[in-house]
């Protein structure tokens, strides 16, 4: 059972800024670790791209199209990811998701999770 859960999105003018959470629970008998956490979008018309991801070591990446903008940070004690955007653009526009790969120890096994998503208009 894994829920991810976002939070933040909204309407915003262009050159603001908005600020996406998503919470991630995950109640499983066996012992797991979330790998990596990260948010994706998609936009009408267009196929679901990466935005920003996140390690549990601290590693991070970004789409060149938000490098320098956007910021993704986590707090692993909370399960908890965010993106901090800044100077949005109406090409920002999309369908937020929040995803999470975990490791599941006993079973040696990963598996891939997302979040239901959450609407970022930018729009004067």
């Amino acid at each position: 059972q894994v829920q991810l859960v976002e939070s933040g999105g909204g309407l915003v003018q262009p050159g603001g800024s908005l600020r996406l959470s998503c919470a991630c629970s995950i109640n499983s008998g066996s012992m797991f670790s979330i790998k990596a956490m990260g948010w994706y979008r998609q936009a009408p018309g267009k196929q679901r791209e990466l935005v920003a991801a996140i390690t549990s070591s601290g590693s991070t990446k970004y789409a060149d199209s938000v490098t320098g903008r956007f910021a993704i940070s986590r707090d692993n004690a909370k399960n908890m990811v965010y993106l901090q955007m800044n100077s949005l653009k109406p090409e920002d526009t999309a369908v937020y998701y929040c995803h999470t790969d975990v490791y599941y120890f006993y079973s040696d096994y990963s598996a891939d999770h997302w979040g239901l998503g959450t609407q970022v208009t930018v729009s004067s």
